[in-house]
């Protein structure tokens, strides 16, 4: 029965008092025609853009053939999606999950199963970072602890050992002869698009090297072309063991994926991890064909281009309202502005000016733009802005 003091939705989000039903690249309409430039891209998922033509195209095709039949069968799409991972990144083999908290999900089994193989059980805990997000379920809750995600929630799952943030010597000490991993994200996101810097992610692989333990990265928010290369790790010049992908590699549709070495993925054997959804004939044909948007020649330096155009746009921005921004952060087309003020309150002008950005950890708003987005459509962002900084200004 009905009950009217209960919405229908439960309301576990503060959701924004609109309704979008219709989108088009970098564009957002509501049922009475009036457009956002969304610079969120459903929180860096829709890399491509809403409703790319040659992936509606895919969708369709796909749709009409064949949705699931299970992974007791072998699944064209699938293999050849793996096949093309692997052929452009580090990894030997490839886990299709259904979201990014499963592929996290996947790389907390893969490195516990992997040291449980080997003859070394004590091997089972994982080194993360203050601030993470790595998803909402017990296990990746638990790896992140944050106070707003692990609140009312315990027992929490055992076996994570969080370091401060950029606290080398914290993190030395926490590795120790029980540690099977460290997991980081290059840049986080939810946690204020805060980098790791290069002389650090090649730090983090000396060190995995010389303990004999697993590097793993999530990249679900930061890869898949949103920072110029297609992972961030591949600016470092160095290889996980491990990664999570997800968000971007779907442009919408619910799809993750663990890649990794086969020395890191011995452990899953038949009958050691699935899933009934993930991979399915839809979801690796939709991701087949973000791939061929996203590997063609010309796209990864326009993402380079545009990020930089951004950046310095934000850059300017910060410079004449030093009372309003504070800072810029992240790279390519992964970037925050600091706010001086109440970012939340500053985010509602944006979006009653018809602009879109993303909260984040640190008083931060993350630009998270479609990979797609043009020239104009920058400069009409930078223009939204600067307009609201200028209100916003005593």
């Amino acid at each position: 029965m009905r009950n009217a003091a209960i919405p229908a939705v439960m309301p576990n989000y503060n959701r924004l008092p609109v309704a979008f039903d219709r989108g088009r690249g970098c564009e957002l309409w509501d049922a009475a025609g009036r457009r956002w430039l969304d610079l969120t891209a459903g929180i860096a998922v829709v890399g491509l853009g809403h409703c790319h033509p040659h992936l509606t195209a895919a969708l369709t095709d796909q749709a009409e053939q064949l949705w699931h039949t299970s992974n007791l069968y072998r699944i064209s799409e699938l293999e050849r999606l793996s096949e093309r991972l692997v052929a452009r990144t580090f990894a030997e083999t490839v886990l299709l999950t259904n979201s990014g908290a499963e592929a996290l999900e996947g790389c907390i089994k893969l490195a516990r199963r992997h040291f449980h193989v080997r003859g070394l059980p004590q091997r089972n805990r994982i080194v993360t970072f203050e601030g993470a997000f790595h998803g909402r379920t017990m296990a990746t809750i638990s790896a992140a602890g944050g106070a707003k995600m692990v609140d009312g929630f315990a027992p929490l799952l055992e076996g994570f050992d969080r370091v401060p943030w950029g606290d080398h010597e914290a993190l030395h000490q926490a590795v120790g002869p029980n540690t099977a991993a460290i997991l980081i994200e290059p840049i986080q996101g939810e946690g204020g698009i805060r980098e790791v810097p290069i002389p650090c992610l090649k730090g983090l692989r000396d060190l995995c090297d010389r303990e004999g333990i697993l590097l793993m990265f999530d990249e679900v928010q930061c890869g898949v072309g949103r920072t110029g290369t297609l992972f961030v790790h591949e600016q470092a010049g160095i290889s996980p063991d491990v990664m999570a992908v997800a968000k971007g590699i779907g442009n919408g549709f619910p799809v993750g994926a663990v890649l990794a070495t086969a020395h890191a993925a011995q452990g899953l054997t038949p009958g050691t991890h699935g899933s009934t959804y993930a991979g399915n004939p839809l979801a690796a044909r939709v991701c087949n064909a973000v791939l061929d948007v996203m590997l063609a020649p010309e796209f990864l330096p326009r993402v380079q281009a545009a990020g930089e155009r951004l950046e310095a746009g934000l850059r300017d921005l910060t410079a004449r309202h030093p009372g309003v921004f504070a800072e810029v952060r992240g790279r390519g087309l992964m970037l925050g502005l600091k706010l001086q003020g109440d970012a939340l309150a500053f985010n509602q002008a944006l979006f009653e000016a018809g602009l879109l950005l993303v909260p984040a950890a640190e008083n931060v708003l993350r630009l998270l733009p479609p990979l797609v987005i043009s020239d104009a459509e920058i400069d009409e962002a930078l223009t939204i802005l600067d307009a609201t900084a200028r209100k916003t200004t005593p």
